[in-house]
């Protein structure tokens, strides 16, 4: 598996050490998102369809952003689409 950090000093070599937790809203398909607190304070966050698939690192500033920013529908892309 490759690096969570692939160019960081921090490497996280095996993301199956984490504790990931799926949404209450995934009704135990394979295609939901998964979240992982680290042990450095930054967040892990992947698909679970793919076990050993990419993983993305977010820090506590990153994942507060992008945390508020689902909050207020920044990624709805129905209402985006409805917008353009």
């Amino acid at each position: 598996m490759a690096p969570l950090y692939p160019f960081g000093e921090k490497m996280y070599t095996d993301s199956k050490m984490a504790a990931w937790r799926r949404s209450s809203f995934c009704n135990g398909a394979s295609a939901c998102v998964e979240v992982a607190p680290l042990a450095d304070g930054n967040v892990a966050l992947k698909d679970s369809k793919t076990e050993d698939g990419p993983v993305l690192v977010f820090t506590p500033a990153e994942w507060a952003a992008f945390t508020a920013g689902v909050r207020d529908g920044e990624f709805d892309l129905a209402a985006l689409a409805a917008s353009a």
